[in-house]
């Protein structure tokens, strides 16, 4: 075996805690070097020269403690002073948050010109089949003199925001006049049409043109007053209707029927127009509205 250098003649060789323990602030320094700034990177630089401008003295006779032993050694006297490395900033991995823009709603035109631009919000959420169904003149004002005529349990005929059905009514004469099951059908593409949006849509929707539905609720004499209030109610009215179990037997009054029971016949209006589109349409449309007065009542 060769012989060790004088350097090092009279230092013991390091444990093999120690060595381990280099190894660990070796792969400590590599990944700090990977992060730190140029300017670190300099004094990192200067250190290592310094360290090899040092020389070791023989450390004393007396008897030293291994695990100690290298941070005892004497260094000689004209030894520049150990340069104090700057604590290094530390890198902040905290995700950024970034806000994220929204789009905002394009100004309302003003009701009396509202028309194409409901009409066109209104087309992105259903078909084409469905919105041919809506009467396109005047829909904001519309929709809130049925909805408050509703609210009182009356239909407004003149202010449907919806074409009547093309097929007429129908009723099945026999022993016992009763509603033919065909006529339900009339309403189905009604009653898909509302189905066709979500509840979040509708509400959407409701809200993005308020300002409107308030000026055309004010202008009916209601001035100041919350058009929620009066919708909550109109759909009060349609969710008290009860859901018949069987055909309602009918009395014939020349061109025109009547309920032949009186607990079916003293229905409002607007409950015994619901009643036409029979159980099963019926059934579905309370859900939705179900669902949209809960939300509104948020």
């Amino acid at each position: 075996m060769s012989e060790p250098s004088s350097e090092h003649t009279h230092k013991k060789g390091p444990s093999r805690s120690q060595l381990l323990l280099a190894a660990s602030v070796l792969v400590a320094l590599v990944v700090v070097v990977v992060f730190v700034l140029s300017k670190q990177n300099e004094h990192k630089q200067e250190n290592t020269k310094f360290s090899q401008d040092v020389v070791e003295q023989p450390q004393s006779s007396q008897q030293l403690n291994t695990a100690q032993s290298q941070q005892q050694d004497v260094e000689p006297e004209n030894a520049p002073e150990p340069v104090e490395q700057p604590p290094q900033a530390q890198r902040d991995e905290s995700p950024l948050e970034v806000e994220t823009a929204t789009p905002e709603e394009p100004e309302l035109p003003a009701l009396d010109n509202s028309d194409e631009v409901v009409k066109q919000s209104v087309a992105q959420l259903m078909s084409e089949k469905a919105l041919a169904l809506l009467v396109s003149d005047d829909m904001v004002r519309r929709g809130v003199v049925f909805v408050d005529n509703l609210a009182k349990g009356k239909i407004a005929e003149k202010h449907m925001p919806v074409k009547k059905p093309q097929e007429p009514f129908m009723a099945l004469e026999g022993d016992i006049v009763v509603t033919d099951p065909n006529s339900f059908e009339r309403y189905t593409p009604y009653v898909d049409l509302l189905s066709s949006m979500s509840t979040a849509q509708i509400v959407r929707l409701f809200d993005r043109f308020k300002p409107l539905i308030s000026q055309a609720y004010e202008e009916i004499g209601y001035d100041g007053e919350d058009f929620n209030l009066t919708l909550d109610k109109a759909i009060t009215e349609l969710l008290n209707t009860p859901i018949p179990k069987s055909n309602i037997p009918l009395i014939k009054d020349s061109v025109t029927y009547r309920y032949a029971y009186p607990e079916w016949e003293q229905l409002s209006e607007a409950q015994k127009q619901f009643l036409r589109m029979g159980p099963e349409n019926m059934k579905k449309v309370k859900q939705r509205l179900e669902a949209l007065q809960k939300s509104l009542n948020k």
